[in-house]
């Protein structure tokens, strides 16, 4: 018989533990009241066992991450993505939960994350996890009995058939280790169904105690005080004969009272999900704006594209699919990333783009994994500091909130030598000390090992030694964090696609009521001019938004034209001419300090139309609008002043100070200070990073009263990442002087064992 339906008594269910402290109804210092705070966030995903090990088992727990929160407040991230902690066997990375109400013992306690939502909270940072509700692990005290009792109470916790016939139009979706969706169990002697993988059994959500059993994991953990939740494979809720199983209005139903119940009992708290489908199916997990399901989903099908982009040098892949993409409801966001912590999945691309893809990023079967890659973002990219720039600078600014995945802000490596997709999942890299300063356990009793390969060594890509380099890829990203965080309009802003004649150049407006961003970016290697269309702007001033350079407005017939380096992008501020000529044009430059404008022999200002982002950025004066800048704290380090760059004073010194730079195609990071003029200085090769010697040139890097620092380029305008608020804001970092670094004061947690 088939007993794939049928409710159980609601007393069957399992009473959760009480929650340490209802967080959910405190006030949360640090954090805003704005209802729609995950439009303009930015999230960051982090594995606990992988970012910091505080009790040298060699696996990270939640007191690691506690730790190394002052770290990620200081890099400027909103919100964190946990994926899963709960109690499991781990044959799929925690997504095989035995206990959804538990935290496993490995990670700490239900002590431990009650503290890290207060700690996070306290620091302006929220908090989601994963909620896996399509399947268990086959170890979960509901499967046990369900498989040893079929009367039971929990006999139809899950979908159990006689034969392995039904739904034969539902897709394997792990073709690389599943032939069937149906597996045998030789205990209750019928077939269970389940989506993934043959130990992972699917929930049987026709029966209302499991629908009522997920309403109270929700409310278990919102009580404690989670901000949201990652809503793991939902589109397979439910099964259906005659479909494939997949999007069915059931599920669309469920989540409406999911979302419901959210909204009433806890307001505030978000539901992202991970649907990994067209965006036509996707934009149904928002609901209405009378019956709403998702706060937000994950936009799958754009993030392969913009790698396919890079490779072909064509706009086009991605202009189609945000063109197919359809409107969302007020208030709905979509999530955009460039890695997590799965495959690069392949499978919303043609069989001819997959080819193409496997022929650019994975020659090595070793590199792929079920229909996708498992690489990480830095390898993906030849470890191209352009085009790592590029992909970032993307993710920031098309419709919808990123999300990072830890250690891609240093460019971490990957390991393909680990099974599947461990090989992104290692360890993250701290320090160049034994097990990159994650752990102080013996290197054989890590979790896995950290990356070791010539290229990607953690000895050479780790925290400490890019927090020293001010023209680092962590202080570029956190930089750039920082700049987007100060234009609202990269999140809740109006996407427009703009016209362009050059077919490897991708641009568009983010606009809102307050402003207009022009977006371009040149998907090629080599320079490409383009005539930008902007009917509606005719006359405007255009300005860029790094460092408050003036562009040559836009002409009468709304048009204007742009050169573009190889892997470059601008994005640049149109907006009327303010009758103040001299006014800065944006938040964070000083107004008393007027945009360059470097001459060329004629006497004539320099055209935008050339390249000339430089090598050497510089961080923003604070990681959050109107707090003091800061050197994340590292166990075993202190701050000194021992590395090139340092924390200028109150706007009184840091107005006038400046750092005289050169450089020709690497611009230059070191020089005079206080103004003074500056030869050839060492240079900055912008993809391999190694010093080279610049060449004299026109230059400077000034400070402004607002944190503002201008980095002047190898044509001499002004392009850096601008931080902090018009008042006063001391400890603008500047390169060429001593500064805040690290040292180590922990003999223990720095010296490596012979």
């Amino acid at each position: 018989m088939d007993t794939g339906a049928g409710p159980s008594p609601l007393t069957a269910l399992p009473t959760p533990v009480a929650p340490v402290a209802d967080l959910a109804r405190e006030h949360r210092p640090g954090l805003t009241d704005d209802p729609e705070w995950y439009r303009t966030a930015v999230f960051y995903e982090v594995l606990l066992r992988a970012f910091g090990d505080s009790r040298g088992s060699g696996t990270g727990d939640l007191r690691g991450l506690i730790d190394r929160l002052d770290y990620l407040q200081w890099l400027g991230v909103d919100c964190l993505w946990l994926p899963p902690f709960f109690p499991s066997p781990l044959r799929d990375g925690g997504y095989d939960v035995s206990d959804f109400t538990a935290v496993a013992p490995e990670y700490g306690t239900l002590e431990d994350f009650e503290e890290l939502m207060q700690q996070a909270h306290a620091r302006g940072i929220r908090v989601i996890i994963d909620l896996v509700m399509n399947h268990t692990s086959d170890q979960h005290p509901w499967f046990q009995s369900s498989r040893s009792n079929p009367d039971g109470p929990y006999g139809d916790f899950y979908v159990w058939s006689d034969d392995n016939t039904r739904y034969p139009d539902a897709r394997v979706i792990f073709v690389d280790t599943e032939t069937s969706n149906w597996t045998f169990d030789p205990v209750r002697r019928q077939y269970f169904w389940h989506r993934f993988f043959s130990h992972q059994p699917d929930l049987n959500f026709e029966n209302p105690a499991v629908r009522e059993a997920m309403f109270d994991v929700v409310r278990f953990w919102c009580r404690i005080g989670v901000d949201g939740f990652r809503l793991d494979a939902v589109p397979y809720l439910f099964e259906e004969d005659g479909t494939n199983c997949e999007n069915l209005p059931r599920t669309h139903r469920y989540l409406r009272e999911v979302r419901a119940l959210v909204d009433r009992e806890f307001p505030g708290t978000i539901m992202l999900a991970e649907a990994n489908q067209w965006p036509e199916d996707v934009v149904e997990y928002y609901g209405t704006e009378s019956a709403p399901e998702c706060h937000m989903c994950f936009h799958f099908p754009v993030m392969p594209r913009i790698y396919y982009a890079l490779r072909e040098q064509r706009a086009s892949a991605i202009k189609e699919i945000l063109a197919d993409t359809p409107d969302i409801p007020v208030g709905a966001q979509w999530g955009m990333f460039l890695r997590n912590h799965d495959e690069l999945t392949l499978e919303m691309v043609s069989t001819e783009e997959r080819a193409a893809m496997y022929g650019w990023y994975a020659e090595d079967p070793r590199m792929r994994a079920n229909v996708g890659i498992r690489r990480r973002l830095a390898p993906l990219l030849g470890n191209s500091r352009a085009e790592i720039e590029l992909a970032h600078a993307l993710l920031l600014s098309l419709p919808g909130s990123p999300t990072l995945y830890y250690g891609d802000e240093i460019g971490m490596g990957d390991n393909i030598w680990l099974p599947d997709r461990d090989a992104v999942r290692t360890p993250m890299q701290w320090t160049p000390d034994r097990n990159a300063g994650f752990s102080t356990a013996d290197p054989g009793k890590l979790y896995l090992p950290v990356v070791q390969s010539l290229v990607n060594h953690y000895a050479a890509i780790n925290v400490e030694a890019q927090i020293a380099q001010p023209t680092s890829l962590l202080h570029w990203v956190r930089g750039i964090l920082e700049v987007r965080r100060q234009h609202p309009v990269f999140g809740n802003g109006s996407y427009i696609p703009v016209q362009v004649d050059n077919e490897a150049i991708l641009a568009f407006k983010r606009t809102n009521a307050q402003e207009t961003i022009l977006c371009v970016f040149n998907l090629a290697n080599t320079a490409r001019s383009t005539t930008v269309e902007l009917p509606r702007h005719a006359g405007a001033s255009v300005t860029d938004v790094f460092g408050g350079a003036r562009f040559p407005a836009v002409g009468a017939d709304g048009t204007v034209t742009l050169t573009l380096g190889s892997r470059d992008f601008f994005w640049l501020l149109v907006s009327r001419p303010s009758i103040h000529g001299d006014e800065a044009p944006m938040t964070g430059l000083p107004a008393h300090v007027p945009p360059a404008e470097d001459a060329d022999r004629d006497g004539e200002a320099v055209s935008p139309s050339q390249p000339h982002r430089p090598e050497t950025y510089v961080v923003p004066s604070a990681p959050h609008a109107g707090s003091a800048p800061r050197v994340p704290e590292l166990p075993g380090f202190e701050p000194t002043t021992a590395h090139g760059f340092t924390q200028l004073g109150q706007a009184d010194r840091a107005a006038d100070r400046a750092v005289a730079g050169s450089g020709s195609g690497a611009t230059g990071y070191g020089g005079a200070s206080a103004g003074q003029g500056g030869g050839p200085g060492p240079g900055v090769d912008r993809d391999m990073g190694d010093h080279g010697t610049g060449d004299s040139g026109a230059g400077a890097l000034g400070a402004g009263a607002g944190g503002a620092v201008a980095v002047a380029g190898t044509l001499g305008q002004p392009r850096s990442f601008t931080g902090g608020q018009p008042a006063p804001v001391a400890g603008a970092l500047s390169p060429g002087s001593a500064g805040p670094a690290l040292r180590r004061t922990d003999p223990s947690a720095a010296t490596p064992e012979s």
